[in-house]
């Protein structure tokens, strides 16, 4: 499709996008918040469970320590990467 001075129409032009629903995009943004609190905290837990485990396991009592330290790390690695894609699509 071509304006009236000769151009090419962009698609965006012909076809606007569909506008969503304010309630959509209210329930998206809860659930995009509920999944940032629920990162850090699952992460440690399933850390420090898998520490102890192997605690038991090898019969060690240091283990549970690195489970919770990397389950900490892992959580914040994903609470950022999370954060960083919300940034994106805002802007």
């Amino acid at each position: 499709m071509y304006n009236r001075d000769g151009t090419h129409m962009p698609d965006e032009t012909r076809n606007p996008p569909p506008k969503r629903n304010p309630l959509v995009d209210g329930v998206v943004r809860a659930e995009q918040l509920l999944q940032i609190a629920l990162i850090l905290p699952l992460s440690v837990l399933v850390g420090w469970l898998i520490g102890a485990g192997l605690d038991k396991w090898l019969h060690q009592h240091w283990i549970y320590v690195a489970g919770i330290i990397f389950g900490s790390v892992a959580g914040f690695w994903e609470v950022f990467r999370v954060v960083q894609n919300n940034e994106k699509q805002d802007s």
